[in-house]
């Protein structure tokens, strides 16, 4: 494993994502009245795409480890 290359951080990235997503979208929608529309609307569209990698790097490794077979031997 590389240093930095920690798989546990991965869903912790993910969680991560998808939280400023949410209070990002949440913002805009409460506190975005001054906005444009056109910004308001791509920052609202902006957020699925950006919960949605999120989730994917959160719940990348919900699969069943496979067992490594050893090594055979000489």
């Amino acid at each position: 494993m590389a240093l930095g290359d920690h798989p546990m951080r991965t869903p912790v990235y993910g969680a991560l994502l998808i939280a400023g997503a949410m209070v990002g979208a949440t913002l805009v929608v409460v506190r975005g009245d001054g906005l444009p529309g056109w910004l308001r609307n791509t920052l609202l569209v902006l957020a699925i795409p950006v919960a949605l990698v999120g989730w994917l790097m959160t719940f990348r490794d919900l699969s069943p480890r496979r067992r490594r077979r050893p090594p055979p031997r000489l």
